[in-house]
């Protein structure tokens, strides 16, 4: 407590300087520094209130001497005033210097003061008297008037950048650059305004002709900022353009959605579904420049994870909502396939972005054949155009993981012998650095562990013990080897498919569950298996339920 009153007088004498330096000069420089500060400034005040709504009248003056002379400053400066929730912020604080019951006349007049400052703010805008005669006389009070104005000059600017829009090459009436870059200056406090919307749409689409961006930062900061936290909303168009002109807008805004995923509950996929979609950011990729940045930031994520299952299931997720954004706009045809993804075969990127909805269940076994085939052919001999090599590839094929969670289902429900190509994709998909001749090691691995399950659920007897000797998930193997996390997942696919397989799935979840990691990774598993069900559409009521049953256990234990 004590550093934060030191930090509060602090600060107090830093605004107290500032404002007065405001005051003294209007020139250009000094309004382009207030509005620099006022997200600064504004959170000073908040803090200030804190402060203020502890103490009474007295104690504020003796703490804060000056404190009514930095409030009067601050309810005359029209930036501050206009920008976001600064002004309520000022009513709060001079509403705590009023004394109820004043004792002297000392405190009477501080009332009155305070009541003649309260009455400046909730005035609006100060005209000339001329002005305010010629509005009164034709029957308009300042509170309607004021507002109108505001809206009449905003249609009028919006309306002229429009135009300036239009004019292209046509100098003699295009809006000067430099004036373009006055108005977003003024916008900056402004921009929460609902009045000001179309001026700040039509600045964001109006492109000039200048070889360098001509609007400020601070506005597209502003606008960004006030997007994130839904304090304004403008057309998809007007957030796109914004995305396209200012790159970090687009980075905070993809941080913004870490940040709210990072701080949500681990392993559901339905809340991430609802953080992406509310971001606006598959919409917004389907601009194949932005989708590029939103991909490259992924991979930094996932590269830096070193593939958390976490990051992946959001990527997942993530190619989901923006192939639904793409096929709503149905903009297929205006970017190529190959501008969202460059360094992948078109043929492999064409059939991964089938929905598996779209495809015949009795196809599903065939497709993902195919799937295997374009895949090792990209990896394996480098053909159909892959540059990127086995990583590339594997990226590409981690986002339609759809794909990939039906392999183990269709090899578990299949009597039939294991098709080669799918014990590959499966080797694949879990571990994608290995060369091919210790893919090759695991894929002989997999088969074996399905011939296990596939005799035992024949068995009449099942037993969590004898499947998980069977599957080899009781040696000293290092569980966290990318080859035991796909015998654990096809183990959990036999357990929710077989048909003895629901009564011992508690005990097999409960051996494979003996790290807080793996029992993390059994959460994300079933959360995603629920996830893709309900998508396709493929839930069996019994395996459905065992399912939530199991995963809402397992995530009262963590």
């Amino acid at each position: 407590m004590a550093q934060d009153s030191v930090d509060l007088s602090c600060d107090y004498q830093f605004w107290m300087q500032k404002l007065s330096v405001w005051d003294q000069a209007s020139t250009l420089e000094t309004q382009q520094d207030t509005c620099v500060h006022l997200a600064r400034f504004q959170e000073f005040l908040r803090k200030m209130y804190e402060a203020l709504k502890e103490m009474d009248s007295n104690t504020i003056f003796e703490r804060f001497p000056t404190i009514d002379q930095l409030l009067a400053k601050a309810c005359w400066n029209p930036f501050i005033l206009a920008y976001d929730e600064s002004q309520k912020i000022l009513i709060w604080c001079l509403c705590c210097l009023i004394n109820k019951e004043p004792q002297n006349s000392r405190q009477s007049k501080l009332n009155s003061w305070v009541q003649g400052v309260l009455s400046h703010i909730l005035s609006a805008l100060r005209f000339d008297k001329e002005v305010a005669l010629f509005t009164q006389g034709l029957g308009y009070a300042p509170i309607d008037y004021y507002p109108g104005l505001l809206k009449n000059m905003v249609l009028s600017l919006a309306s002229e950048l429009r135009e300036n829009h239009l004019n292209g090459f046509n100098t003699q009436r295009r809006m000067t650059p430099e004036r373009l870059a006055s108005l977003s200056r003024v916008c900056v406090p402004l921009i929460t305004l609902p009045d000001v919307d179309p001026l700040v749409e039509a600045l964001l689409v109006c492109h000039g002709h200048e070889p360098q961006e001509i609007l400020q930062p601070e506005f597209f900061e502003a606008v960004n900022e006030a997007i994130l936290l839904k304090k304004i909303s403008l057309p998809m168009s007007a957030v796109v353009c914004l995305w396209l002109r200012h790159l970090p807008s687009l980075e905070k805004a993809m941080l913004h959605l870490f940040e709210k995923l990072i701080s949500s509950e681990r392993n559901c996929l339905r809340r991430i579904e609802c953080f992406i979609k509310d971001s606006s950011l598959p919409q917004a990729a389907c601009h194949p420049a932005i989708f590029r940045v939103i991909d490259e930031m992924f991979r930094c994520a996932l590269l830096e994870t070193d593939g958390a299952p976490e990051i992946i299931a959001t990527i997942q997720v993530f190619t989901q909502c923006f192939l639904e954004a793409l096929e709503k706009e149905n903009k297929q045809l205006q970017f190529a396939l190959k501008t969202y993804f460059p360094y992948t075969s078109p043929s492999l990127a064409m059939v991964l972005l089938q929905d598996p909805q779209d495809v015949p269940r009795g196809r599903w076994l065939q497709t993902l054949k195919h799937i295997s085939e374009l895949l090792r052919e990209a990896v394996e001999d480098q053909t159909h155009g892959s540059r990127g090599g086995p990583l590339e590839s594997w990226f590409l094929f981690i986002h339609f993981g759809g794909w990939a969670e039906m392999v183990a289902e269709q090899l578990l429900r299949s009597a039939a012998e294991p098709p080669a190509a799918l014990l590959w994709l499966l080797a694949f998909y879990y571990s994608p650095r290995d060369g091919r001749q210790q893919r090759a090691q695991t894929t002989v691995q997999v088969k074996a562990v399905l011939g296990h399950l596939l005799a035992m659920s024949r068995s009449s007897s099942l037993s969590a013990r004898d499947l998980q000797t069977a599957a080899g998930q009781d040696t000293e193997t290092d569980p966290r080897a990318p080859a035991q996390q796909l015998i654990r997942h096809l183990l959990l696919n036999f357990v929710l498919w077989a048909p003895g397989g629901h009564t011992i799935a508690r005990d097999v979840v409960t051996l494979l569950a003996h790290t807080a990691e793996i029992t993390h990774e059994i959460i994300g598993f079933l959360d995603q298996t629920l996830y893709r069900w309900d998508r396709l559409g493929i839930e069996s009521p019994r395996s459905g339920k065992l399912a939530r049953e199991l995963l809402k256990e397992l995530r009262t234990q963590v």
